[in-house]
């Protein structure tokens, strides 16, 4: 057994991309059909490593090949079974094949999760066959599998004979039509070296995919489009694995918005997931993710032409001063950093280029090339020969013709020399000879300045984030997926209830007590010490204040006696049907401070995620939030704290006390150990948390606990 099937989650899919056999069940001669392109690419467009096997009980042969009348009928069994018989027919093939010994199979047949409930009970079906026969099922509904380096290509479509340049380029996908969409970017000098696009992933998905490009030697990036997660554990090992291979993982996440996700669902059946949490995700994990198709190209090609440092300068160089004036706004926008050049760099560029050229950064050669075809090698040479230069924006603001053509090849030609990336940008609708050299030496020429200013961008702070990556930081998993299935009922524990069980576990919160009627709220407000604040108990009110329940800052017993009277009036008139177990009388908080937000959500496909941001109303009005999976350790408390844009508030803005920032990240470490010693724990909402100067602490003044009720003693 490999050391990829000891982990549990994934195969050796090595013979699925590189079967010694395979079994075309559904075969037809007619080549507008599904059976007759799949026959039609695999024997004419292919390169077999061994035999093809026909499966077709009405016909003798097809093509010249022998036809068999069953898959137990064949002679071995195949590595790779492609079935494209109708989906009725499915379930009895896959079968046969399970029992024949294939290891793995295709099925590009539609009409199971996507079209309703009695599909997704097929696909059920389709797990369990796998489970029991350890056979590993691709599909259904989906346009097969590619693997452009060895010339293979398992599927249907028409357009696999078209997209057959070779590369470093993994791509694993979800949906057909979007992964030939990036297939069909080799028209601009991209090679791929191989498609797996995993329609309904009834059995493998995306994931497996990434696993297997993350260990192929072939593959340098792998590329994914990702409409939904079938299992958040899975995909993060897979993501982890292929950064500790160092390869980058550049991600479109489809299905965001309410539209896109209804449409995601719609097309593959998957659970897409909270936007802001998949985002989440993706970026502690190092997933590069991009917003549209050409940025995901840009910076794919970006990455397997060249890993990064993480601390490379740019120099924009071009023909136009005003184009080179646009890229400099557009990276200094994106927080990019210009070189600066060497002395002898600057005299270099000053002995080739007229005093009217811009010699320093950005670097505008001007008209010198249309008399001069050596100006373009000779300076460019200059800039990626200057030790501080890490990458080269070259904008083609226009097509000249045969100018532009020469200014290509000697782009071409320098590229050649140099490890540093020259990365042109074709702005101009017109496509011509020089657009066409670019990319016949696979310089892959951007189509906009913004997108490859975002594409250097990511490709920076990838190099960033594996160089300061925490290769042991494992995410407690799902430990058991509720995905498409009903949440356990919850019950939300009273704010007595949330801070005892809170406070075992050494959350820090103000000293308390519970009156059961308005005398006792003032002798313990006097036990306690003024001021002190009172808040009505009941585990039918969470949120005090929509009710009255809540009055601060009393600083007598007088206060007390009157705000608790007012209190109960309220609560009895605004929530009538709320059981009150009594009056909390707590010491406020000192004068200062700010006010945090800290909470955490169980999230189906990912598990726990803490959230921290500015607390009160705050938080919902400016949405001003970051987020971790768990756990934490005390560098990511110390990222969570001064990533959010509050921060300067709570580092001493305008002149005030530094906040206690230690005790506050002890608080985040505190809760995130908290909530993985206790799986019962749903949700944890505590805001406001108080935050004194530097040696004051930080307190949690408020607490919301939900627990799956699961027994009577959860907050034992």
């Amino acid at each position: 057994m490999s050391s990829v099937e000891k982990s549990g989650l994934f195969s050796d899919l090595h013979l699925l991309f590189n079967p010694r056999s395979i079994a075309l069940v559904g075969a037809s001669s007619r080549n507008d059909s599904v059976g007759g392109r799949t026959l039609e690419n695999l024997q004419e467009f292919s390169n077999l490593k061994g035999p093809l096997y026909l499966i077709n009980p009405t016909k003798s042969e097809i093509r010249g090949l022998p036809c068999y009348p069953s898959v137990g009928a064949l002679p071995e069994p195949p590595d790779v079974s492609i079935i494209t018989v109708p989906a009725k027919s499915v379930i009895a093939v896959l079968e046969e094949c399970a029992e024949k010994g294939s290891k793995f199979a295709i099925v590009l047949t539609s009409g199971f999760g996507e079209m309703g409930e009695a599909g997704r009970r097929d696909e059920d079906t389709m797990r369990e066959i796998a489970q029991r026969s350890g056979m590993r099922i691709y599909g259904p509904n989906c346009p097969g599998l590619n693997n452009i380096n060895a010339k293979l290509g398992m599927s249907f479509s028409p357009a696999f004979r078209m997209d057959l340049a070779p590369g470093p380029i993994g791509l694993a996908t979800q949906g057909g039509g979007l992964g030939r969409t990036i297939m069909q970017s080799m028209e601009r000098g991209i090679g791929v070296a191989a498609w797996a696009s995993s329609g309904n992933q009834a059995d493998l998905d995306v994931s497996d995919f990434i696993h297997y490009m993350a260990d192929a030697p072939d593959v340098k990036v792998i590329a994914t489009i990702i409409e939904g997660f079938k299992s958040g554990e899975k995909f993060v090992a897979a993501v982890q694995h292929a950064a500790d291979k160092g390869k980058p993982v550049v991600a479109l996440k489809v299905g965001k918005s309410e539209y896109g996700i209804r449409a995601a669902q719609s097309h593959t059946a998957s659970i897409t997931g909270t936007a802001q949490i998949n985002s989440m995700v993706l970026r502690q994990l190092g997933v590069i993710e991009v917003d549209d198709m050409d940025e995901l190209v840009d910076t794919a090609w970006l990455l397997a032409r060249q890993l990064p440092t993480g601390k490379e300068s740019l120099v924009i160089y071009g023909p136009s001063g005003g184009a080179v004036t646009l890229a400099a706004d557009k990276v200094g926008s994106a927080g990019l950093k210009l070189a600066e050049f060497e002395t002898h760099t600057t005299e270099r560029l000053k002995s080739l280029l007229p005093d009217y050229a811009a010699i320093a950064n950005p670097v505008d050669v001007g008209t010198e090339i249309f008399t001069n075809s050596r100006l373009v090698d000779d300076t460019l040479q200059a800039v990626v020969d200057d030790p501080g230069v890490g990458l080269v924006l070259y904008a083609f603001p226009l097509d000249y013709g045969k100018v532009m053509r020469d200014n290509a090849e000697s782009a071409v030609r320098v590229q050649a020399g140099t490890s540093v990336p020259i990365l042109p940008v074709w702005m101009s609708d017109r496509l011509g000879d020089g657009y066409h050299a670019l990319v016949k030496a696979g310089l892959v020429p951007s189509r906009s300045l913004s997108n490859a200013v975002r594409a250097v961008g990511h490709w920076i702070e990838w190099g960033r984030w594996i160089k300061q990556r925490d290769p042991d930081f494992k995410p407690q998993p799902v430990a058991h997926s509720r995905i498409g299935q009903e949440e356990p009922p919850t019950r939300t524990l009273s704010e007595v209830e949330a801070k005892q069980m809170l406070g075992r576990a050494g959350i820090p919160f103000m000293a308390r007590g519970v009156a059961v009627e308005i005398e006792q709220a003032v002798l313990l407000a006097d036990e306690l010490g003024y001021p002190v604040v009172a808040k009505i108990v009941s585990p039918q009110i969470a949120h005090k204040s929509e009710v009255g329940g809540v009055a601060i800052g009393l600083s007598n017993a007088n206060e007390v006696r009157v705000a608790c009277e007012a209190i109960l009036k309220s609560v009895a008139g605004k929530a009538p049907s709320a059981s009150v177990e009594g009056l909390l009388i707590e010491r406020m908080a000192g004068a200062g401070g700010v006010e945090v937000f800290v909470g955490v959500q169980r999230d189906a496909v990912f598990g726990p995620i803490l959230s921290f941001g500015l607390g009160g109303i705050y938080v919902e009005v400016f949405k001003d939030i970051s987020r971790r999976m768990l756990p934490l350790t005390r560098a990511t408390c110390e990222s969570m704290v001064r990533e959010v844009q509050c921060f300067p508030l709570l580092d001493g803005a305008r002149g005030k006390s530094k906040c206690d920032l230690r005790a506050l990240e002890e608080l985040l470490l505190s809760i995130s150990q908290f909530v993985l010693a206790n799986p019962q724990v749903r949700e944890i909402d505590l805001n406001p948390v108080w935050v004194g100067a530097a040696g004051q602490g930080a307190i949690a003044l408020d607490a919301v606990v939900i627990v799956e009720a699961l027994s009577k003693n959860e907050s034992e």
